[in-house]
């Protein structure tokens, strides 16, 4: 079988931008406090610290880390860094800014933490190199290239994990079925052409299966059946037209509904509001209390 590009459909259709926000050494304690719709991705360089969270996120509350480290936060999470004073550890951070928040397909797809070595993601090394090269002296374009950069770099750790996903701590869903080759190649058909009429059939022909052994397989390896991850992915996208300014009758017909009306049905039953109400509440949110 031909190679397959599994992120690049899932990126241009729901974007990730990062932010340069720090380089250089970072001295005692730094607290990151959580932003809605905002994670952070950190590359130690060199030196050591203590990652610290509350015991409320669910996660380590203290983790030594003891060599030149990627720390990705994809979900707005409180942490801090510990640095002995005489001895700060080298950084460069970003913040990471998805597009729809906790809605970005990612965001729902990845662990609340990724915490790695950098020596064990293949070919992050040239993409560090020049990410350093920039910050090490103000050029033109700098604060650009390094945020394009930290892009790189992010792309770098989502194929490492699409190849690790067990390594990476990666739950059963969307990048799981991404790292099945079979299931990759059905996931990958709907995310590129989501207005086309899918079946069951249709997509066991894509990943090369049966019928009955692909359903069983994408149920047990992403957690859903087909035609609800087909239907709430349409959803997802239906939220990021609508986010655009983009009518419902055009979303529609793009989508593979027969109408605005049938759309509008699916998305009350899937998201809980009509699109004009769901709109509308993201255009005035309510306030509320960020992770701590």
């Amino acid at each position: 079988m031909p190679p397959l590009d599994r992120l690049s459909s899932l990126l241009e259709r729901f974007s990730v931008r990062a932010h340069l926000f720090h380089t250089g050494p970072l001295c005692g304690v730094t607290t990151y406090a959580a932003k809605p719709g905002r994670g952070f991705l950190h590359v130690l360089r060199q030196g050591e610290m203590v990652v610290t969270h509350r015991a409320s996120t669910g996660l380590r509350q203290r983790t030594k880390v003891a060599e030149p480290s990627l720390l990705f936060y994809p979900r707005p999470l409180a942490h801090e860094f510990h640095n002995a004073p005489e001895d700060g550890a080298d950084f460069a951070c970003a913040t990471l800014d998805f597009e729809g928040g906790h809605t970005h397909p990612l965001v729902q797809a990845l662990p609340p933490l990724v915490l790695l070595p950098l020596h064990r993601v293949e070919g992050l090394a040239p993409a560090l190199a020049l990410l350093f090269a920039e910050t090490e002296r103000v050029r033109c374009g700098q604060r650009l290239l390094a945020d394009r950069l930290f892009e790189v770099v992010l792309l770098q750790l989502l194929r490492w994990l699409l190849d690790h996903p067990e390594d990476g701590g990666v739950p059963i869903g969307m990048l799981t079925g991404l790292s099945d080759p079979s299931l990759a190649r059905a996931l990958v058909a709907m995310h590129d052409h989501p207005g086309q009429p899918w079946s069951l059939d249709t997509l066991a022909q894509e990943a090369g299966l049966s019928r009955t052994a692909f359903a069983a397989r994408f149920k047990s390896v992403v957690g859903t059946t087909p035609g609800d991850y087909l239907a709430n992915w349409r959803m997802s996208l239906t939220q990021t037209g609508l986010r655009h300014g983009r009518p419902v009758k055009l979303l529609a017909s793009e989508l593979g509904y027969a109408n605005a009306s049938a759309l509008s049905r699916v998305f009350l039953q899937r998201v809980g509001l009509s699109p004009r109400a769901w709109l509308s509440a993201v255009k005035h949110p309510q306030p509320q209390e960020s992770e701590p």
